[in-house]
């Protein structure tokens, strides 16, 4: 990360957030492999209904070294319009794309988010290590830097201890610092995104010390879905707003009781349904999942209702399910009309916008039944969506077409 000279001149000459008040959010998961069964790639997103997208994932290794999880979907795929013939070394994949979207649509903004469930067992470690976190923080930037990104999401599901939740506020701390260093170094007046995405489950959430994460973190991703599944004991809603010993606002309110500033909560929704067979409803006891879409018990949300189910609304937790009759079968999901509540509510409690797990399950956004769109729709009623701009000057990419501003 060499300092460049003159390199303010790439960039406006006022110091501009990333996010602000009045101006909501709407992020969306990408994950690297719906390129593949799921058919969805990057220039199939909803720029225009988008402010952030969250690429998953990015691993790390024992030792704190952050890397890519599919180098050929991230970085080698070539498509259609990319030539075999181009000089030097240059970016494609999923990665270029998305360099290109930016380039085209300059309000978006684009960070690569490290962990996931599958990909968090070595948090804890390099979280407690002051070498490894340093390891962390040199190649995540690294990554950042040479794809051509807005910044970094932490997805560490989950802080098991209080030792793990004071180590990971020395992570974000030295994250954020590097983070402060590499836009000093470019002469970048613009920040780069620090993000979290959050537990919605008490016993998740309160070993954080979230007053402490507040002063590195641009916002808190909450995960506010998988609320009920198979690991209940009885047919549940997944993601209301209100009600039960887990919901929305229950969340919503202990992050902002920790000093957490509204406009900082982005409030998460599913774009999938958890399914419970052999049931007679909410609150009832059931014996098995289903098949899914791509997993056992897991629907995409455009598949629902499953043929032969009805669509049913709760007023009351502000929440919407499926349920077959003859299958005894329930799937709990956000209708668009649930979206709209939601929406609503993030406009009265003053948050920050939404969030959605993960772009492949949704309409296309000329759909009427669109998740994105209908938040989107619902939150422009309030207020505009966020433009702050995004970054493409990257000198000291590895990469000669990220250097070249995506040329």
């Amino acid at each position: 990360m060499d300092s460049v000279a003159q390199a303010g001149s790439h960039y406006p000459q006022t110091v501009l957030a990333n996010h602000h008040p009045g101006a909501f959010v709407v992020c969306t998961y990408f994950v690297a492999w719906a390129i593949y069964a799921r058919n969805h790639n990057v220039f199939d997103l909803p720029v225009q209904n988008l402010t952030h997208i969250l690429y998953a994932f990015a691993n790390l290794d024992p030792d704190g070294r952050v890397f890519l999880g599919d180098p050929w979907a991230d970085t080698d795929k070539h498509y259609e319009d990319d030539s075999w013939n181009d000089t030097g070394k240059n970016l494609y994949g999923n990665f270029k794309r998305l360099g290109l979207l930016k380039k085209a649509n300059r309000h978006l903004k684009v960070s690569l988010s490290i962990g996931g469930w599958t990909w968090s067992t070595n948090f804890a470690g390099v979280a407690a290590c002051h070498e490894k976190r340093a390891n962390f923080v040199r190649t995540s930037i690294g990554l950042m830097n040479d794809l051509g990104l807005d910044g970094l999401d932490i997805d560490w599901e989950y802080p098991g201890s209080p030792e793990d939740a004071i180590n990971y506020v020395s992570l974000l701390r030295e994250l954020r610092q590097g983070l402060d260093a590499y836009a000093a170094e470019k002469g970048d007046p613009m920040p780069y995104l620090l993000t979290g995405a959050m537990p919605c489950g008490d016993s998740k959430y309160s070993l954080l010390r979230l007053g402490d994460m507040n002063q590195y973190l641009d916002a808190f991703y909450l995960m506010a879905y998988d609320m009920a599944g198979s690991w209940s004991s009885e047919a549940g809603h997944q993601s209301n707003l209100y009600g039960g010993d887990l919901s929305v606002d229950k969340a919503v309110k202990h992050y902002i009781a920790q000093g957490i500033p509204p406009h900082k909560v982005i409030v998460g929704m599913p774009i999938y349904g958890r399914a419970f067979q052999n049931t007679d409803g909410i609150g009832k006891p059931f014996n098995g999942i289903g098949p899914g879409t791509w997993e056992q018990g897991v629907y995409d949300y455009k598949h629902l209702p499953l043929a032969g189910a009805a669509e049913y609304y709760d007023a009351e937790t502000v929440s919407s399910y499926s349920y077959d009759v003859a299958k005894r079968e329930l799937i709990t999901y956000d209708s668009p009309m649930v979206i709209d509540q939601k929406a609503k509510y993030i406009a009265a409690k003053h948050l920050g916008g939404a969030m959605f797990w993960e772009s492949s399950s949704d309409h296309a956004s000329s759909h009427d039944r669109s998740l994105v769109g209908a938040v989107t729709n619902s939150l422009r009623r309030h207020a505009p969506l966020d433009s702050s701009p995004n970054h493409l000057f990257y000198p000291t990419s590895c990469y000669d077409n990220v250097r070249a501003g995506f040329a």
